[in-house]
């Protein structure tokens, strides 16, 4: 089934892969829905659960997310996307489409306000981005502990941004 097998990650490599990109969509999640995005969830809307329930269920919305960092990787193995900044380009290709995509759909049959919508489309295309950026620099390299490191930073700097934002909008 392979016709590159040289290039093909191991499963055990491929696996470690995605649960990086995964632990990054994660940490720019937090910064973007507790922080950017924080004051859209404070409106009262038919459309949203009510804020205690929606935190007790964050972490089903990070598994739906590892999903996507799955289909990520994976496509970019099949297409043979390396280095960060063509992993960047390709996940936020892919996250143009698939949020682009959910989100029209839920603007055709939601209340969902536009706006959160808007907020949800570009942040989540980031995120696949960045996760892209993740995969493409695992995949060129080969070897995951530098980029342990660094997406580890960058999951705690996004979640100290986060906690800031929130807080510093949260006084204005």
């Amino acid at each position: 089934m392979n016709n590159h097998n040289d290039q093909t990650p191991s499963i055990g490599f491929s696996i470690k892969l995605i649960l990086l990109a995964w632990l990054s969509m994660i940490g720019f999640d937090f910064f973007l829905h507790a922080g950017l995005l924080a004051p859209l969830y404070q409106k009262k809307s038919a459309f949203l659960l009510p804020p205690e329930q929606s935190f007790a269920l964050i972490p089903i919305g990070y598994l739906s997310f590892l999903g996507l960092a799955v289909l990520l990787i994976w496509l970019m193995v099949k297409l043979n996307v390396q280095g960060w900044q063509k992993g960047t380009l390709f996940g936020l290709q892919l996250g143009f489409l698939a949020w682009g995509s959910l989100t029209l759909g839920l603007y055709s049959i939601t209340t969902a306000s536009p706006e959160l919508l808007l907020g949800w489309f570009l942040g989540q295309t980031v995120e696949l981005g960045i996760a892209g950026a993740v995969g493409g620099h695992g995949l060129a390299k080969r070897k995951l502990g530098r980029l342990f490191w660094l997406v580890l930073l960058f999951v705690i700097v996004a979640m100290a941004a986060g906690i800031i934002w929130q807080n510093v909008a949260g006084a204005g």
